[in-house]
């Protein structure tokens, strides 16, 4: 006996994150469970190119996509090189309220500065990054993190080592979830 064709169709999934809503194309709702999604946050942040990963998790007869990885494109931090300038950046592991989460931070100096110098400020910023998720959840994280909260005070902190012309999160990575 033949069987029925199932037929796609779209379905809403919330981003409380963004406060938006987006549609996706499957077969029912419960096939959502775990699909990602990319968002391009560009226009929403004003010519930052960022690109936001999100999971779509499907509680009851409701989708909503919750952000895990945070990434700003690697031809804007190009772009805003200058000759005549130095860049520090570093990458390491650190412990939310809730997850454990991959950090790679990139500061650009305003001149050519010394390699003293720019240990001070990788290592400066390290300490305040950590101890500035220790106390947060991902979720609010990640909201501050596209609202800027978390760069302007970390820039403003290290303007007492030496002055940057650039202080950005450039990738910020749930690499897994504590329960």
């Amino acid at each position: 006996m033949a069987e029925a064709k199932r037929k796609q169709r779209f379905f809403d999934v919330e981003m409380p994150i963004l406060k938006k809503e987006t549609q996706l194309y499957a077969y029912n709702l419960n096939e959502l469970n775990g699909r990602t999604i990319k968002y391009d946050l560009t226009r929403f942040l004003r010519g930052k190119n960022v690109l936001l990963d999100m999971e779509v998790k499907v509680e009851g007869d409701k989708a909503s996509a919750y952000p895990k990885e945070f990434v700003i494109l690697p031809y804007f931090l190009r772009r805003m090189i200058r000759k005549g300038t130095n860049y520090v950046e570093d990458s390491f592991s650190a412990d939310t309220k809730d997850s454990r989460v991959k950090v790679k931070f990139f500061l650009i100096t305003r001149k050519k500065v010394s390699r003293a110098v720019r240990k001070a400020l990788r290592e400066k910023a390290r300490e305040e990054i950590i101890n500035y998720l220790k106390s947060k959840d991902t979720r609010t994280v990640f909201e501050e993190l596209i609202q800027g909260k978390i760069q302007k005070p970390l820039s403003l902190k290290l303007k007492k080592i030496y002055p940057l012309s650039l202080c950005e999160i450039r990738v910020f990575k749930v690499e897994k979830e504590l329960k």
